[in-house]
C-alpha cells in the first residue's frame, strides 16, 4: 500500500529525474559539437602551419587571401542555406528534418557552383600566383560548402557524432593531400589539396545520411526561408566581409606579408577561432531547445556559453606568452616573429567575440533577425574601422589593436540587443488580466 506521502513525491523524483536527463542530454550534444570543433580547428591549425612552414610569409599571405574568400564564401551559404535550417529544424521530427536537410545541402551546393564560377572567373583574369590560388578556389568551393551543410544538418538533427566523423575523415584524406601538394610547392597546389580532401568528406556525409543533394530544389529553399535567410545572409557576409576588406586593406597599407602576420597570429589562436567560426552548428540548436523547454533559461544559458570562450581564450592567449622563440619558430618559421607580436591584441580580440557570439547564439534562436543584422552591421563597420585606421597610425600592430578595440564594443552591442529581445518576448507572453 501506498502512503500519501510517497504519491505526492512520486512526480516530483519524476520530474527531478526529467530534468537531470535533459541536462545529460545537453551536455552529450555539446561535447560533441566541441569535439566536432577540436577535429575542426587541429585540421585548420595543421593546414595553417604546415603551409606556413611551406611557403614563408609572401607566399603564406597570398594562401591567406584565398582562405579569408572562403570565409566569405561560406557564410554567404550558411547565411542562405544552413542557418535558416539550424534555427527552424533543430528537434524537428526526422521525416521534416530528412527533407530540410536535403534541400538545404542543394542550395547549399548550388551557391557553390555559382560563386565558384565567379571565383575561377576572377582568378583567371588576375593571372600569377594570386590568380592561380582563386581560380583553384573556384574549383574547389562546391565540396567545401556542401561538406559544412553536411554538418549543420547533423547538429539540427542533435547527431553531433556525425559531423565529428565526417571531420575526422577531412583531416585523415588531408594527410596525403598536403604531401603531394608540398612536393609541388605552390599556392595553387595547397588549395587544390585541401579542397579535393573536404570532397571526400562531402561525399562520406551523403552516406552518413543516406541522401543526396537537392540543388533542383535550392530555389524553393531559399524562397520559403527568405525571411530569415536574407537577413543572415547580410549578417553573414557583413561579419566574413570586413575580415575580407580589413585584409585587402592591411595589404595595401602595410603589405603583402602584414596579411601573413596576421594569420599566422591567428593560427596560434586557432581552437578558439576555428571554435567561433563553427560553434553556431551547436549553440544556436541548443538555444533554441532551451527556448522551447524553459525559456527563462536562455539568458543564463548565453552568459555562461560567452563567458566560459572568453575565459578560456584569456587562458591559451596567456599561455602563448610564455612560449619561447625557439619553439615558436619550430611551429610557424619565420612568420613566428611578426605574429608574435600581436598575440595579445589578437587574444582580446577573440576574447571579445567569444563573449558577444553567446549573444549572438540567443537571437537567432529567438529569430530576432533584424536585431541581429543591426548588431552585426554595426560590429563590421567598427571592425573595418579599427582595422585599417589601426594600419594607417601604427602598422600591423596598431591594426592589432583597432580590431581588439571594435570586438570588445561590437560585443557589448550584441549583449544590449539580447536583453532588450528577452524583455520583449517576456512582455508579448505576459497574460491580460481582467479589471471588469
Amino acid at each position: 500500500m501506498t502512503t500519501e506521502g510517497e504519491k505526492t513525491a512520486t512526480p516530483a523524483v519524476r520530474a527531478e529525474e526529467g530534468r537531470r536527463s535533459a541536462a545529460r542530454a545537453v551536455v552529450g550534444r555539446l561535447s560533441w559539437g566541441l569535439a566536432d570543433q577540436a577535429a575542426s580547428s587541429m585540421t585548420n591549425f595543421a593546414v595553417g602551419i604546415y603551409v606556413a612552414r611551406s611557403l614563408g610569409l609572401a607566399a603564406f599571405g597570398v594562401f591567406s587571401l584565398a582562405w579569408l574568400t572562403y570565409g566569405v564564401v561560406l557564410n554567404v551559404a550558411r547565411g542562405l542555406a544552413t542557418d535558416p535550417l539550424v534555427v527552424r529544424f533543430s528537434g524537428a521530427p526526422e521525416a521534416s528534418w530528412r527533407v530540410a536537410a536535403a534541400r538545404s545541402s542543394g542550395a547549399a551546393l548550388g551557391v557553390g557552383v555559382v560563386l565558384g564560377t565567379a571565383c575561377l572567373a576572377v582568378g583567371l583574369g588576375l593571372g600569377g600566383s594570386v590568380g592561380s590560388a582563386f581560380a583553384c578556389l573556384g574549383a574547389v568551393l562546391p565540396a567545401l560548402l556542401l561538406q559544412d551543410a553536411w554538418r549543420f544538418a547533423f547538429f539540427a538533427a542533435g547527431a553531433g557524432r556525425k559531423a565529428f566523423v565526417n571531420d575526422l575523415v577531412w583531416g585523415v584524406a588531408l594527410v596525403p593531400a598536403m604531401v603531394v601538394a608540398a612536393r609541388v610547392g605552390s599556392v595553387a597546389a595547397f588549395v587544390l589539396a585541401w579542397g579535393a580532401s573536404a570532397a571526400v568528406a562531402a561525399a562520406y556525409g551523403c552516406f552518413q545520411s543516406g541522401m543526396r543533394p537537392r540543388p533542383a530544389q535550392a530555389r524553393g529553399w531559399l524562397r520559403e526561408q527568405r525571411d530569415l535567410g536574407y537577413r543572415y545572409l547580410v549578417e553573414n557576409v557583413s561579419l566574413s566581409g570586413a575580415s575580407q576588406l580589413r585584409a585587402y586593406g592591411l595589404g595595401v597599407i602595410v603589405g603583402v606579408g602584414a596579411v601573413g602576420a596576421v594569420r599566422g597570429a591567428e593560427l596560434l589562436l586557432g581552437p578558439f577561432l576555428a571554435l567561433l567560426m563553427g560553434l553556431s552548428l551547436v549553440t544556436v540548436a541548443e538555444a533554441a531547445r532551451v527556448l522551447r523547454r524553459a525559456p527563462h533559461r536562455l539568458g543564463p544559458f548565453c552568459l555562461a556559453l560567452g563567458g566560459g570562450q572568453a575565459a578560456a581564450a584569456l587562458l591559451w592567449g596567456a599561455a602563448l606568452l610564455l612560449v619561447p622563440d625557439r619553439l615558436g619558430e619550430l611551429v610557424l618559421g619565420g612568420v613566428w616573429h611578426s605574429a608574435s607580436q600581436l598575440i595579445v591584441p589578437a587574444t582580446l580580440g577573440v576574447a571579445g567575440a567569444g563573449l558577444g557570439s553567446g549573444a549572438a547564439a540567443g537571437l537567432r534562436a529567438l529569430a530576432a533577425a533584424r536585431r541581429g543584422l543591426r548588431c552585426q552591421l554595426f560590429a563590421s563597420v567598427c571592425y573595418v574601422g579599427g582595422g585599417l585606421g589601426g594600419a594607417a597610425v601604427a602598422g600591423t600592430v596598431g591594426s592589432a589593436w583597432g580590431v581588439a578595440a571594435a570586438t570588445v564594443c561590437g560585443s557589448a552591442v550584441w549583449w544590449l540587443q539580447l536583453r532588450s529581445a528577452l524583455r520583449e518576448r517576456h512582455h508579448e507572453h505576459i497574460p491580460e488580466v481582467r479589471t471588469s
